[in-house]
């Protein structure tokens, strides 16, 4: 990711100043497409147990719950990339600081969004789920977009921006949900979906790495204190984390921030002003930190496996797996310079937080609209995952469509 898993910025090597780090985008869009086709595969029945998250009383995990993981390890990744891209625009801290407070923010409102869109009460605010949530995402898009060969302060920018934020403002506003005791109530703040979660992350992260950010050794340090902590919180000796409000306290059990912080380890490795510049070395690097991972979530296993209940060898196993991955694809597409192989991710790479939302939007306009022929069809064994690859295959076609029409959300 850029500044977070949705904002693409420039990313650029330190040694070669112009050349964009096309691994990180085929990464991210890759795995975008998967974590498209197993929301998709949620819903079709008779499947191995291994195409779905695993309960949380399960000691075990797939590879579906390796999609979250590893979209909080491109964060990392991109990370240290997006603060130099922002200190070279702007020197300012206290403006870094501001831009990652609102990055965030922004965030966590489109998560509450889609968090809460699906609990909305039709009778008490006017209109059905559906609508309220096309109208709220609208706005997001409206007030998000980039708006390219526009003046961001011409009047048709300021106009359209207006405008979402408006609908944004008026849909929080009309918002009513009904308790499970009959009364009335407002947005429920207690889960802020996937993107609340990644904001949050990557706020927290943002909190222990700017201000050690010119210490190499730095993020490595804050991954062993995160994943000790992250195993304390499993073994139950520390219990405030599950007592504080993830906005008190966004880093909550370690987990997610342990996630995040890997990704800027292995940034480290392949991008940092290190001794160790030659591929090979990097490579090794990588290997090495990845096996240890592994090795390092095995020993921990007695602390339990499992993605709900974020335990460390859940992480540790997810980041050895994004690091062995990430390693083979910087070899392929930003050493050996063969990226072409994954046009099929491209926009969903580049212009990530405009694709997850397409499926967002796609849900909404199918309940406003009431139909629900895919609901009763097509959700059974193999018919079923055939329609899941058609519906992902059709995601990303109109991710590259409005791509190339210059519709891209940038927070």
């Amino acid at each position: 990711m850029t500044t977070t898993t949705f904002a693409p910025v420039s990313e650029r090597t330190p040694a070669a100043g112009s050349s964009r780090i096309v691994s990180i985008d085929i990464f991210r869009g890759l795995t975008m497409a998967v974590m498209i086709f197993v929301n998709e595969l949620d819903g079709v029945h008779g499947l191995s147990k291994w195409t779905y998250h695993m309960p949380a009383k399960v000691d075990a995990m797939s590879y579906v719950d390796m999609v979250f993981p590893f979209f909080l390890f491109i964060v990392g990744l991109s990370l240290p990339l997006a603060i130099r891209h922002r200190l070279k625009k702007n020197p300012s801290v206290p403006a870094l600081w501001f831009h990652i407070f609102l990055r965030s923010f922004s965030l966590l409102v489109l998560g509450l969004i889609l968090a809460n869109a699906d609990s909305g009460d039709p009778a008490r605010m006017g209109i059905s789920q559906g609508a309220w949530a096309l109208l709220a995402l609208t706005g997001g898009v409206l007030f998000w977009n980039v708006y390219p060969g526009l003046d961001r302060r011409s009047t048709l920018v300021r106009v359209l921006r207006g405008i979402g934020l408006v609908l944004m403002i008026a849909m929080f506003a009309i918002f009513r949900r009904t308790t499970h005791d009959g009364h009335a109530a407002w947005i429920n703040f207690s889960y802020p979906e996937i993107l609340g979660l990644i904001g949050l992350t990557y706020f927290a992260v943002a909190i222990l790495y700017i201000p050690t950010r010119r210490w190499l050794w730095a993020p490595l340090a804050w991954l062993a204190a995160l994943v000790a902590f992250n195993s304390l919180s499993a073994a139950k000796l520390i219990l405030f984390p599950s007592r504080w409000s993830m906005y008190a306290w966004p880093f909550s059990n370690g987990a997610h921030s342990s996630l995040t912080m890997a990704g800027v380890v292995v940034s480290a490795i392949f991008l940092g002003a290190h001794q160790w510049q030659s591929h090979r070395q990097k490579t090794i690097l990588a290997v090495i930190f990845g096996a240890a991972c592994l090795v390092a979530g095995w020993l921990l296993t007695p602390l339990g496996i499992s993605k709900i209940r974020a335990t460390p060898t859940w992480c540790l196993y997810s980041i050895g797996a994004a690091t062995l991955i990430f390693a083979l694809i910087y070899w392929i597409a930003d050493v050996k310079k063969h990226s072409g192989w994954a046009f099929f991710v491209r926009s969903a790479g580049s212009n990530t937080l405009m694709t997850y939302l397409l499926s967002d939007f796609y849900a909404y306009l199918v309940a406003f609209t009431g139909l629900t022929y895919f609901e009763t069809h097509l959700t059974t064994g193999w018919p079923g995952v055939a329609r899941c690859m058609v519906f992902t295959a059709c995601i990303l076609a109109i991710s590259s469509i409005i791509t190339r029409l210059r519709v891209r959300m940038q927070l």
